[in-house]
């Protein structure tokens, strides 16, 4: 009787040496795998590593005004705002006179390239899981998995592959930020008016002159969200990634975590957020633009 109570009231669980053994497997054949392709995963990712540095070293060699004249330039063709401009100088310039400027241009360094990555990746995936079913019934429960995962975890299996350092660090942040533009880009594909679709067919458009003459341009309000989330999302991870050897805002804020320095990591937490701020309203302002546009041409 006392057996029955204990098996109602205790969960059943596997035998702790048997738990160990799968541990113990599944530890060493990922040791195996790092040990037998690391090198060679690493020499994959070199030329990326050499872009990411010599993309650093730019931002960082060039005069602090020359970049700011070059970002307020960018940002106004985005966005055609006079005001984001003016936020956009004000904010570089306080996030130099506070003593941030290099790590400021370290973090939008990796930002940059991440966001090319994630834009290079993440929307031909979105393009194929609108063309196939079966492809999205495939992708989506992984896309599940890599936005609910905890983002420490992302570091584990990266920096045992491939140590500490830049590519470890832009790998892990990738990965935490691709599913919004894949889903987006999906999504906006998806929406597109099928009537539109038919009348492109009967002029006799082919399906890559569909997709580029049409639904990319129609669903690139939609796309653009998916960018502005990736960047969110990339720019909350810098922190996290500063474990493991990344260089820029992130690390000052871990160092004042670890030593308790309220106003460094607060400084640094603003800039990080100033980023945020620019990099939101530049692709907003950027995606009503284009969704303005393409209104008046349908209308037209």
């Amino acid at each position: 009787m006392s057996d029955e109570r204990s098996w109602f009231n205790t969960f059943p669980q596997m035998d702790r040496s048997d738990l160990r053994d799968i541990r113990k497997t599944l530890d060493s054949a990922y040791r195996d795998f790092s040990r037998e392709y690391g090198e060679l995963i690493e020499s994959f990712f070199d030329p990326l590593l050499n872009f990411l540095i010599w993309f650093e070293k730019l931002l960082i060699s060039t005069p602090w005004w020359l970049v700011i004249l070059a970002v307020t330039a960018l940002v106004y063709v985005a966005s055609r705002s006079w005001k984001l401009c003016l936020g956009v100088v004000v904010s570089f310039l306080l996030i130099g006179y506070f003593g941030m400027w290099e790590n400021t241009m370290r973090t939008m360094s990796i930002i940059f390239v991440c966001t090319l990555l994630v834009i290079a990746l993440g929307i031909p995936i979105g393009i194929l899981m609108a063309r196939s079913d079966r492809v999205k019934m495939a992708v989506t429960p992984m896309l599940d998995i890599m936005q609910t995962m905890p983002a420490f975890v992302y570091l584990i299996p990266v920096v045992m592959l491939l140590g500490i350092g830049k590519i470890p660090g832009l790998i892990a942040v990738v990965i935490y930020a691709i599913p919004p533009v894949i889903r987006l880009t999906n999504l906006g594909i998806r929406l597109v008016d099928k009537e539109v679709l038919e009348a492109a067919t009967a002029y006799g458009a082919s399906p890559m002159q569909r997709l580029f003459g049409v639904q990319l341009p129609l669903a690139m309000p939609t796309i653009m969200a998916g960018i502005n989330q990736t960047i969110m999302m990339a720019l909350s991870m810098v922190v996290i990634a500063s474990m493991i050897g990344v260089k820029g805002l992130g690390q000052p804020v871990l160092k004042s975590i670890t030593n308790q320095y309220f106003t460094l990591g607060l400084f640094n937490g603003l800039a990080i957020v100033a980023l945020a701020i620019i990099f939101d309203r530049v692709s907003q302002a950027y995606g009503k633009r284009t969704q303005r546009h393409l209104g008046g041409l349908q209308h037209g």
